[in-house]
């Protein structure tokens, strides 16, 4: 999917919400652990009920490897779904991947190739050979973690550099990489207030941002400081809208989280 495809459904639909399918077996419906598939069962249930209210769809590849087998397959068989029914759905592997030369080909061809995701979220801590491999495919993005909303991300990204912080060094020197305007970036909702620093390094650059809801974002702050001429950002929120109920409306509470967040972003979209 291209970047201008992205755009015009975030014009269409007034949403720029990405639904992360972080699934659990432990929190999904105790009646779905039934059927032949659960993890599959719960994100079409998920899909079909909030499609219309999203742009993207998240799954945190942990949630699946962590089954084995299993997991991947409904991995596999959700991307497929939703390639099948909903492709104007953008699609983000949350995999964190990033090494180099040869391992990182096999990554992005993985993702890109044989599951068929739109994008792959990648770690650049191993420099510009780690990330330029995945740049390289026609029409795929790579989400490099730029500032992220965790704790530990005062260890390293934040600190100082030739009185320059780490992130801003990561930033700058990701733009002068091959193939760069396939670029996007993750960039914590905790950290509203360095937007603006942000921006002024990569100002048109989409900006994959989690942590509003259950991680203390706040949508406001960061459509105030993150917002671009092309809207420039996609909001992810996971446990607060899948696990909006464990009961069998589910996917019902689901969607009318999902309608809440959406009803809210559409008044950021000119």
């Amino acid at each position: 999917m291209t970047t201008k495809e992205l755009v015009a459904q975030i014009q269409k639909k007034k949403s720029f919400l990405c639904i992360g399918l972080d699934v659990d077996l432990d929190k999904i419906p105790s009646h779905l652990l039934k059927e032949e598939d659960p993890i599959f069962a719960f994100n079409k249930a998920i899909i079909d009920a909030t499609h219309h209210l999203c742009v993207s769809y998240k799954p945190n590849t942990a949630f699946y490897e962590a089954y084995g087998l299993k997991g991947w397959k409904s991995l596999e068989k959700t991307i497929h779904y939703l390639n099948e029914n909903y492709p104007e759905i953008f699609t983000i592997a949350d995999a964190k991947r990033g090494d180099i030369g040869n391992t990182s080909t096999m990554y992005a061809k993985a993702f890109f190739e044989d599951l068929a995701f739109d994008s792959v979220t990648v770690a650049p801590y191993m420099g510009k050979d780690s990330v330029e491999p995945f740049l390289t495919f026609k029409d795929k993005h790579t989400i490099m973690l730029a500032l992220t909303s965790n704790e530990g991300a005062f260890d390293f990204q934040t600190k100082k550099i030739d009185d320059n912080e780490l992130y801003k060094h990561v930033l700058e020197t990701s733009k002068s990489w091959k193939n760069s305007e396939n670029l996007m970036y993750v960039v914590g909702a905790t950290k509203a207030e360095y937007f603006t620093e942000i921006r002024k390094i990569v100002p048109n650059s989409f900006l994959l941002v989690p942590g509003v809801g259950a991680q203390g974002g706040n949508l406001q702050d960061v459509c105030k400081y993150g917002l671009s001429e092309n809207v420039g950002l996609l909001i992810n929120s996971s446990r607060g809208i899948i696990y909006a109920s464990n009961g069998n409306d589910f996917a019902e509470k689901a969607a009318k989280k999902a309608l809440k967040i959406q009803q809210q972003m559409k008044n950021y979209i000119k």
